[in-house]
């Protein structure tokens, strides 16, 4: 099992950057697949990024896809979220999730990963 916290959330002006963070407690954490997603109001949670249990793999959105970068310290039991060029449109809670899942999977909507975080909100103002 895994138990998930996000930080690193906050308001900032279109155009700049926030970092979220992911830390997770639990052994396993470093053989699970991690990914973010997000859920904007009155919308669906959808799919932003994903990253394999050993970082060789990642995907993306097409939203995010150059501007968003997914990566994880194992030693530290964290993934991270670099966001840069932020635009209002990203405005959403931002979730962490992490399970036995293929990053493939995820990617296309087939499975979601099994543990969640309570997510953490990214407010971009114009």
């Amino acid at each position: 099992q895994a138990q998930l916290v996000e930080s690193g959330g906050g308001l900032v002006q279109a155009g700049g950057s926030l970092r979220l963070s992911c830390a997770a407690s639990g052994r396993a954490f470093s053989m699970y697949t991690v990914a973010w997603f997000r859920q904007a109001p009155g919308k669906e949670r959808e799919f932003v990024a994903v990253i394999t249990s050993d970082a060789w793999t990642t995907y993306y959105a097409d939203s995010v896809k150059g501007r968003f970068t997914i990566s994880r310290n194992n030693a530290k039991n964290t993934v991270y979220l670099q966001m840069n060029s932020l635009k209002p449109e990203d405005t959403a809670v931002y979730y962490c999730a992490a399970g036995a899942v293929s990053a493939n999977s995820v990617r296309v909507g087939d499975r979601r990963p099994d543990y969640w975080g309570q997510g953490t909100q990214v407010t971009v103002s114009s």
